[in-house]
């Protein structure tokens, strides 16, 4: 399998944006039409997106569902969505509304049944995000930080039949200083799920890296501010991990 590459969009009121480590104070736009960046993404050749609902994951519930909805209509390929996304009723609509992967974090800490349930109901649609902070588990927006270890959150799910654990570095998201390759391949190694890259990647050394443990685990990796800043081209990221497959 080749490493999945997974261009994102994050939604602030309704604009695309992305935050410097998770905070929504150091905000930076770029662009007011979520779909027509969707649309520039798969024209590129992306045929996954992660999208995320950056005022949701603090408000606990949708608060960008326009702009996701257009998303979803104007991409052709795979949506992955995450952001306040904590009860039955919002995985099913929207699964409903044509969303291929539902990303959650809080509620994976606070309520691992509800995640569990979810999984074995919606086989291959659910996503834990496992969003790391100085090693722990960071929640609600990354505004707050747990006391459980992010290996002990990972393997909670081990056999619930989730489709992917999504790993962030807080601490780098949005700073360009790299992905933290050791610690996603290490957590990767630590537990049998297909582990997802985020935070920090800041150009093609990442993507070429993050191929070559595909074997351990890595499943994809999620750029965002570095395809924005123009550091990282779409079809050459896309290119080079069709090519380590």
């Amino acid at each position: 399998m080749s490493l999945i590459v997974f261009p994102a969009i994050d939604l602030k009121n309704g604009q695309v944006v992305r935050l410097a480590e998770g905070d929504m104070d150091r905000a930076t736009v770029y662009g007011d039409d979520p779909a027509a960046q969707a649309l520039l993404f798969a024209e590129a050749g992306a045929q996954h997106l992660h999208v995320v609902d950056l005022d949701g994951s603090f408000a606990g519930h949708a608060v960008n569902a326009q702009a996701v909805e257009a998303i979803v209509a104007a991409f052709p390929g795979h949506v992955q969505l995450g952001g306040g996304i904590r009860n039955r009723e919002s995985v099913e609509r929207w699964f409903d509304l044509g969303v291929s992967r539902i990303v959650i974090g809080t509620a994976a800490l606070k309520d691992p049944a509800f995640v569990k349930a979810a999984a074995r109901d919606f086989p291959g649609g659910i996503v834990v995000a496992v969003d790391a902070r100085d090693g722990f588990v960071a929640t609600d927006g990354w505004a707050e930080k747990s006391d459980m270890p992010v290996i002990d959150l990972a393997r909670r799910f081990e056999d619930a039949g989730v489709a992917s654990l999504l790993f962030t570095d807080v601490g780098r998201d949005g700073m360009l200083k790299g992905c933290n390759v050791d610690a996603t391949v290490d957590l990767a190694r630590a537990t049998d799920i297909p582990v997802i890259a985020s935070g920090g990647v800041a150009g093609i050394a990442d993507i070429r890296i993050l191929s070559l443990h595909a074997d351990d685990g890595i499943e994809g990796v999620i750029t965002g501010r570095a395809l924005y800043d123009g550091r990282l081209d779409l079809k050459t990221a896309l290119a080079v991990a069709q090519a380590a497959a």
